[in-house]
């Protein structure tokens, strides 16, 4: 069963989220992790979102990309509502049509590096495209790593075939949740130039939750939370710029605090 045609995606915008609510608990206990956000993300286009802890940037993340269900509101992928799609549908988008790409790499210890890239396709029964094949491997730079299982490759290694993993799939959209986490620096560097190349060279749409302002440079733009809200958007980031941003809503995250 299919979730749908591809969609008739704006030249502009890839995901589109609007009064995006999302609470946890109930009563006095409650959180509300999002407050009615109203965002787009462009397509083609790499976004960061950042913010200071606890404003609900991995939350977004989770239900931009189906990983969970707001309390209200509409996320759009395309030309899909994916607040409306049973769990089956919802399933099968994300496994059809979105990438991930996480702190841990999530790769499969028995299968090889080209085993764990194409694994998302037999999962779905699909043949791959072996010109797009060899053009993600060629890309994440894994040609001569294709029968290395991830105990014999480095940390950096395996998070370039987490990457390929979320490309071969010809995805609408590439959620990646702090790829460069788990990662030293140089590691880390490598894994954003990928990123950032999957935009430039293979058109791709990047969503990336990041606290590192240095790998927030590596954006087009940055998308800020704050005690939920969306609160500011920078575009043509650098490190500084971020840092500023930063610092500002976490002087302004302290003030309620210092008044009481």
């Amino acid at each position: 069963m299919s979730v749908a045609a591809p969609p008739t995606v704006s030249k502009s915008v890839a995901v589109t989220a609007r009064g995006l609510t999302k609470r946890y608990g109930s009563g006095a206990a409650a959180v509300t992790a999002l407050d009615a956000v109203d965002v787009d993300f462009a397509a083609g286009r790499f976004t960061a979102i950042m913010g200071p802890s606890g404003s609900g940037k991995s939350t977004l993340m989770h239900c931009l990309a189906g990983l969970d269900r707001a309390d209200a509101g509409a996320v759009h992928l395309g030309d899909i509502d994916i607040t409306r799609l049973d769990d089956k549908r919802l399933t099968l988008l994300r496994r059809d049509h979105v990438g991930f790409v996480f702190q841990k790499f999530n790769l499969l210890p028995a299968l090889s590096a080209a085993e764990n890239i194409r694994l998302p396709l037999a999962i779905a029964g699909r043949k791959p495209d072996a010109a797009w094949f060899e053009q993600v491997v060629a890309a994440v730079r894994l040609a001569d790593r294709l029968t290395h299982r991830p105990s014999e490759l480095s940390g950096g290694q395996q998070q370039r075939v987490a990457i390929a993993r979320a490309l071969v799939t010809r995805p609408w959209v590439v959620f990646a949740d702090e790829p460069t986490g788990n990662l030293d620096s140089r590691s880390g560097a490598e894994v954003l130039r990928l990123l950032r190349e999957a935009v430039d060279t293979l058109g791709q749409t990047v969503i990336m939750v990041t606290h590192d302002p240095v790998a927030a440079s590596h954006a087009d733009r940055v998308v800020f939370l704050a005690d939920g809200r969306f609160v500011h958007d920078l575009a043509q980031p650098t490190a500084e710029k971020v840092l500023d941003v930063l610092a500002r809503l976490d002087v302004s995250a302290a003030a309620p605090a210092q008044g009481r």
